[in-house]
Formats: C-alpha cells, structure tokens, sequence
C-alpha cells in the first residue's frame, strides 16, 4: 500500500508522459520510501535542438520526487549509428553535447549537482560488458533486432552490423548503470520492449521504461537533427529564429498537425508552470532548484497577466488585446476557433524561444573552449582546406651563372681558334676549350 506521500512521488515522476512501462515496479520502490534511479541517454551525433527541452525539462520532476537521475553521453552508440563520424569526432562532439546540456539545465534552473554524467565508453569497453554483449548476441535474432532499433537507428538499404548491435548495448546500458528505469522518447519505445524480454534471459532485472512525447518539427513530421527548417539549434541567434518560426507551418484553424502549437504545449507551457511552481515553493524534495538557474526565470506571461497564467500573446488593442491562458486547452480551442490568429502565436512562440536561448547563447559567448570544440566537433562543410605554403629553398646557381654573375672576357684569335682568356674562367666549359687549344698547339 503506497502512502500518499509515495503517491505524490509517482504522479510528479509520470506526468505529462505519453506511455509508462512497468510503473509498479517503482511504485513499489516508493512504498518502501526509497530512491528510484533513472537514466536518460543521448547519443552525440548531430547538432541538438530545442526538442530537448522537453527532456531535460521533466528531469526537473525527477529531482523533485527524489529520483536519483544519471545522463549517459552515449558516444559508443553515436558512432555504432553515425556511419559517417570517426571515433575522433564524436569525443569532440561527446565534449560539445555536455556543454549544452550544462548550459539548458543551468538556464532552467536544474541543478546540475545532483546529476551524475557519464560517457558511455568508461564501461563499454570492460571485458564484463562486452562479454554480456557477446552473450546476447548469442539469443538476440536479426529479426528482433532490427525491428528494436527501427525508429532510432538510421535505416539505409544494406544496413551496417553497427546498427543491430545498437538496441543490445542500449539494454545492457540499464544494468551496467544500475538504475530502475530508463526515461526517452516514445521513439524508443521498441528498444525499451527489447530490454524488457532480453535482460531477463541474461538473468538480469527488467526496469520499468517512462516515455515523453515527441516534439514535432516546424514543418511537420519529426523534428531532425538533419533538417535545418525543421528545428531550431540551441546556438541560432534571434533573427535566424524568428525567420524559422515565420516560415513554421500554422495553418489557422488547424490544430492536430500544427508544429508551433505544439512546442507550445510540449516545451513553453511546462517550462512556465515549472517556473510558476518554484515561484510557490513547490519543488517537493529539491530543495536546491533554482540555485544554479541563468537568465530570465518569470513564466510566459506578459506584465499584469493572471496569476496563473503559463502563457500570454500579445495583440494590439485595435485586435482585441492580449490573451492569457491558464491551460493549453484554453489556447487550443481559441485556435481551433480562429480567435488567436497564427501570426500572433508565431509572435509569441518566437519571444519566448529568444528568452529560452538567451542565457546558453550568452553562455557559449563567454566559453573559449566551448567556441572551440563547437568547430571541432561540426566543422563548416563549405569551408575550404587550406593549403599548405611551400617554403621555398635556395639553391645557388653554378660558378658563372646567375643574375650577377660577370660576362667571360673574348679571347684573342690564334690561328682561328679562340685562346685562354688572360684571367683564369671560373666556368668548367673554358677550362675543357683551353685545354683541347693547348693539345692542338702542342701536337702541330
């Protein structure tokens, strides 16, 4: 029986998830009023963007709830999966993801103390985790694992053997970490399943698996790495991100495939009641949120909103002045009902993510050797290679020769054939001549 302290534990670590998978079994680590232990992982391939808030932003829950939380940098699984990242660029690219992930948690005012990171290589490389993985390989079909690793792994006609070893490793993960649940992305929901029907044949602990949803990209579909206009890059200045949000499709009206309606719901509107709760004191068992926080930490609300308002668009009085919203519901159906117009969203989803970006963009500003493992790790693939100067090596021109050398003086006739000049020649030539004139002369 969970008290109603654990109660309150299980509902600050579950909400606003899409999908949980064996939530009991942390229940029943509540109930006996300890710690469950989570992890999160990333891999360090492409450049992260914004839909990593919502991540990042519910690991604020967990420390709420007293979840102990470890972030994997997965740089094994980044270069298994890249294809086309050398082992040296994903430990630049490893160096870059965790100082974003710094910089987001610092902004959101995360602590970043109670969190424990991890490079995936400091114990993927041991004998006993690879001795495990060779042991799974052995009773993991081809079948089964191509089909955990379809949503994450990259799919190419002639897949790599890289990328069906990525599930197994992802599952070994939640037992070489030590935890009682991994937290992703719905997208994984198939590598999650996987552990759940493999660890146990290696005699090992199935964990629960928590899911948030997917953020869309501003054009519709994923959001991706890969696609510039659908995302927005966590170092973008101002202008780029107002040009993206303008170009994001909003169609009035339409509000089941609408991306900037959705990273309202999805990233602005959590971050505001996140912000709005520490403002009350309601930060259950982290004491320490907000400590460590840059940049503007006030809800998105404009001045003289509602108390409870997580966001606010601004519109002129002539258009019936600005609107707040207590509750995504609320916006949605003033959306649905074309009283909020999509240019006034985009307005104030493109303040709002200047806000978000400030404070990791002043960040990067003020860090070298940040600056520097940023060019390191995603080089400018339109920059030309520089050439090497060649240094030039004199080499002195032969006796006789060269722009100040002097001209031979013209030798006398002697019977027709030019004689040794008084003064001795310095070139080898004259010498031979000299001598054939002296041998002629001598044998006549």
């Amino acid at each position: 029986m969970m008290s109603t302290l654990a109660e309150q534990k299980y509902n600050l670590i579950t909400r606003r998830l899409q999908e949980v998978l064996g939530g009991d079994g942390i229940k029943a680590i509540l109930a006996e009023d300890k710690a469950p232990k989570c992890y999160w992982g990333t891999a360090p391939t492409g450049r992260p963007h914004i839909g990593y808030f919502v991540p990042l932003t519910k690991i604020a829950d967990f420390l709420r709830a007293g979840v102990e939380v470890t972030i994997l940098l997965a740089d094994v699984h980044a270069f298994l999966d890249n294809m086309k990242a050398p082992l040296e660029l994903v430990s630049h690219r490893t160096k870059y993801y965790q100082f974003v992930l710094l910089a987001i948690f610092h902004s959101l005012g995360i602590p970043t103390s109670k969190l424990r990171f991890v490079e995936g290589s400091s114990y993927q490389l041991t004998k006993e985790y690879n001795l495990d993985n060779y042991r799974l390989c052995a009773i993991v079909t081809e079948h089964d694992a191509k089909k955990a690793g379809a949503e994450v792994v990259k799919q190419v006609e002639s897949p790599m053997l890289s990328g069906l070893l990525y599930p197994g490793l992802q599952a070994l993960d939640e037992q070489y970490l030590g935890v009682d649940f991994q937290f992703g992305g719905v997208d994984q929901r198939k590598i999650f399943t996987f552990a759940e029907l493999y660890l146990p044949r290696l005699g090992y602990a199935k964990r629960a698996h928590l899911m948030n949803p997917m953020v869309p990209g501003l054009a519709g579909g994923k959001m991706s790495s890969s696609d510039p206009d659908s995302k927005i890059d966590f170092l973008d200045s101002p202008e780029v991100v107002r040009r993206k949000i303008k170009k994001a499709f909003c169609e009035e009206g339409n509000v089941t495939e609408n991306g900037v309606l959705s990273f309202v719901e999805a990233v602005l509107i959590p971050i505001s009641q996140m912000r709005l709760e520490r403002q009350r004191g309601d930060t259950g068992l982290d004491s320490d949120e907000g400590t460590e926080s840059t940049g503007d930490q006030s809800p998105f609300a404009l001045p003289g909103a509602p108390t409870n308002t997580v966001f606010s668009v601004h519109r002129k009085e002539e258009f019936g002045g600005s609107l707040h919203y207590a509750t995504f519901e609320q916006l949605q159906q003033d959306f649905a009902e074309k009283r909020l117009h999509p240019k006034d969203l985009k307005t104030a989803v493109a303040d709002a993510i200047v806000r978000l970006l400030a404070p990791i963009k002043n960040a990067f500003n003020e860090n070298p050797e940040w600056q520097e493992v940023e060019k390191l790790a995603y080089p400018d693939p339109n920059a030309k290679p520089v050439k090497a100067k060649k240094e030039k090596v004199y080499h002195p021109p032969p006796p006789g020769k060269g722009k100040n050398a002097k001209p031979a003086a013209t030798a006398p006739k002697v019977n027709g054939d030019a004689a040794a000049d008084a003064l001795p020649s310095t070139d080898p030539a004259a010498h031979v001549v000299a001598e054939a004139a002296e041998q002629q002369d001598g044998s006549a």
